[in-house]
């Protein structure tokens, strides 16, 4: 794991200098080896956290005649059975490593090399006989890349703090990409927060020869056909089979790993495999909050026991905001999942015991984990009613009063009852925004609209929507969240929270081989009414007790609610009503005063919105306000 950036420009020699200060601003993600290549037009820089071939897979790593030359940020899992054959083939090795096998598989196949490589990965390759540089990200995203093209320049790197090194890109913000974030919490690939920035989107390949620059995808995860299935003890096995295996692959390291375990099915169902196949106690980390309906450390607590595993956990309190202006930086572009900050917190503790360390990552979006498939399963038997008697139904919703709970039997229906006269793309995308297009429209002030033009944000949900390959509304949603949520926020989170930490985060249940069978198992197997994941529970009561398996599912939320209404009320509104954020001239002052005023009252929640703002806000601060820099975690602490 590690963290990797670059440059490519056709007229001038490369500034080491640059490779240098790309690679220092990244150094967290990789604090064992710097290693650089610069030659002529090209350089490449690579961060290494050492997990395997400790001692000889320092990069950037060459083919026999080092003509080719490739530095990785990830694992590789099947490099073992790559490099059998390859050396049979005539390849020769000098090291033991994973990242290895990249340049002999490109040596064979070009850029098809990555249609066989079975990991997480964002690598860069230099070709130097054909003058052209490749760059690859892993089937479902789980290793981010940046780039920004501009006057025949391409230049690269692991996260937007790295790519900032470099004072020729422009730090023009991206609104339309910051609207997208308002409606989502996320800003989705290919933008990002600056115009001059964009993302390298998951499963694809790109060459940039000459200036041109050229994206293939290689990879789409497809819901059709599904399995005929006459024996459901049989698909049980192949279900744990299949998750066995692809934890077995990511338990492969020359350093100490462990797994997070917050008691729920899936962290759970990955510590059960990992304990049928170690011959050693598990090492498991959990984490915690004072708030009872936040904390599931009890569910872990048990769940470490019924496997005798190494148990550590911690609590997360208020003051816990503290570590908000680190996280900021890290992300480098608004980022509104909150849950962030106890991935933060959880890494930390994790990176005291272990390296790398597995998690549950995927296996909502694969097995239909969330309510809002039940609700948009519900909603959909009123596709058929007059569109009219929807309309009724929708603006009726309206006057429902909000309520400080968003689970409670009132915000479902207003939720619900909103959302029956739109289509069924346009349901989904609202279940999923944090500020829909009705109240973008009253948050924005006309001048910020003005500025952002035509949203972008319905097209995100609406395109992966209608390229859907699966017949069922539930493989529409299930696909919909892979191309989207997933990518954009969920793997986004755990990559930076844990590469801050120089921590490796292995997703057993991301497997290509899991999602794929997942993705072909019928739908109504996996969600029946509102009783979610249910082959997945099936199948684990083999290995987990009822109480793990039926339990509601909680997630891993923050009592932002709570915080906002006590400890934290007084930052909170200095920070959004500050002179500085209003001069801004984003947002109405009266609808921010209003959506304060509500939440503080106890009338709604409206946690989630007021922490988009406020991580907007302190965004603004520490990358517009401030150019950044390279800058130790203790520095930004102070803050």
């Amino acid at each position: 794991m590690c963290g990797i950036a670059g440059q490519l420009r056709r007229a001038t020699r490369v500034d080491p200098e640059l490779i240098e200060r790309m690679c220092q601003a990244i150094e967290h993600r990789g604090p064992d080896a710097r290693g650089t290549f610069v030659s002529d037009g090209v350089g490449l820089g690579i961060q290494r956290l050492r997990v395997i071939d400790v001692e000889n897979g320092d990069q950037p790593i060459f083919n026999e005649d080092r003509s080719v030359v490739v530095v990785l940020n990830g694992e590789i899992y099947n490099f073992r059975e790559l490099r059998e054959r390859l050396i049979k083939a005539g390849h020769r090795f000098r090291t033991d490593s994973d990242t290895e096998v990249i340049v002999h598989l490109y040596e064979d196949s070009g850029f098809r090399c990555v249609e066989q490589l079975h990991g997480m990965f964002a690598f860069a390759l230099w070709d130097a006989r054909s003058q052209q540089l490749m760059l690859a990200r892993d089937r479902v995203g789980k290793k981010p890349l940046f780039y920004s093209l501009r006057d025949g320049i391409f230049t690269f790197a692991s996260e937007l703090q790295g790519l900032l090194q470099d004072p020729e890109i422009p730090r023009d913000i991206d609104h339309q990409a910051l609207d997208c974030y308002y409606t989502y919490q996320y800003i989705p690939a290919p933008l990002s927060a600056f115009k001059a920035i964009r993302k390298l989107a998951p499963a694809t390949v790109m060459t940039v020869r000459d200036g041109a620059v050229r994206q293939e995808r290689y990879w789409r995860l497809t819901y059709e056909p599904k399995l005929e299935v006459t024996d459901a003890h049989e698909l049980h096995e192949r279900v744990l089979y299949t998750i066995e295996r692809a934890v077995r692959r990511r338990m492969v390291a020359d350093v100490p790993l462990g797994a997070f375990l917050s008691g729920g099915i899936d962290s759970s169902a990955v510590v059960a495999a990992m304990a049928r196949n170690s011959s050693t106690p598990v090492k498991t980390f959990s984490i915690g909050f004072e708030h009872s309906k936040f904390n599931e450390l009890p569910h872990a607590r048990a769940v470490a026991q019924q496997f005798a595993t190494e148990h550590h956990e911690f609590i997360v309190e208020p003051s816990a905001i503290a570590i908000l202006p680190k996280i900021v930086r890290h992300y480098g572009e608004p980022f509104a999942d909150s849950s962030a900050i106890p991935s933060f917190y959880l890494a930390e503790l994790t990176r005291r015991h272990v390296t790398v360390a597995l998690n549950g990552d995927g296996g909502d979006e694969s097995f239909a984990g969330y309510s809002r498939y039940a609700a948009n399963m519900l909603a959909r038997r009123s596709d058929q009613w007059p569109l009219t008697l929807r309309q009724v139904i929708a603006t009726a919703a309206d006057w429902i009063p909000s309520s400080a709970e968003p689970q409670s039997t009132r915000s479902r229906a207003k939720r619900l009852g909103r959302s029956l006269a739109l289509s069924p793309a346009q349901r989904y995308a609202q279940y999923v925004s944090y500020f829909d297009h009705a109240e973008r429209n009253a948050l924005y002030t006309p001048e910020y609209k003005e500025l952002i033009g035509e949203s972008l944000a319905p097209a995100v949900v609406d395109r992966a929507w209608r390229s859907a390959s699966g017949s069922s509304r539930i493989d529409v949603m299930l696909e919909t969240d892979v191309e989207t949520y997933l990518p954009g926020d969920l793997l986004v989170k755990m990559d930076i929270a844990t590469m801050a930490h120089s921590l490796e985060a292995r997703s057993p249940l991301l497997d290509p081989d899991v999602m794929e069978l997942a993705a072909a198992i019928p739908p109504e197997l996996k969600l029946r009414g509102i009783e979610k994941k249910v082959v997945l529970r099936d199948a684990l009561s083999a290995w987990l007790p009822r109480d793990v398996l039926d339990r509601p599912k909680m997630g891993f939320g923050v009592p932002i609610a709570a915080w906002f209404r006590n400890e934290l009320r007084t930052y909170v509104q200095d920070v959004l009503t500050d002179p500085r954020a209003r001069h801004r001239g984003y947002f109405q002052p009266r609808y921010v005063d209003r959506l304060l005023a509500r939440h503080f009252a106890g009338s709604e929640d409206s946690s989630l919105k007021i922490w988009a703002l406020l991580m907007s806000e302190l965004w603004h601060r520490q990358y517009i306000d401030d150019v950044p820099s390279p800058v130790t975690d203790s520095v930004m602490s102070c803050i």
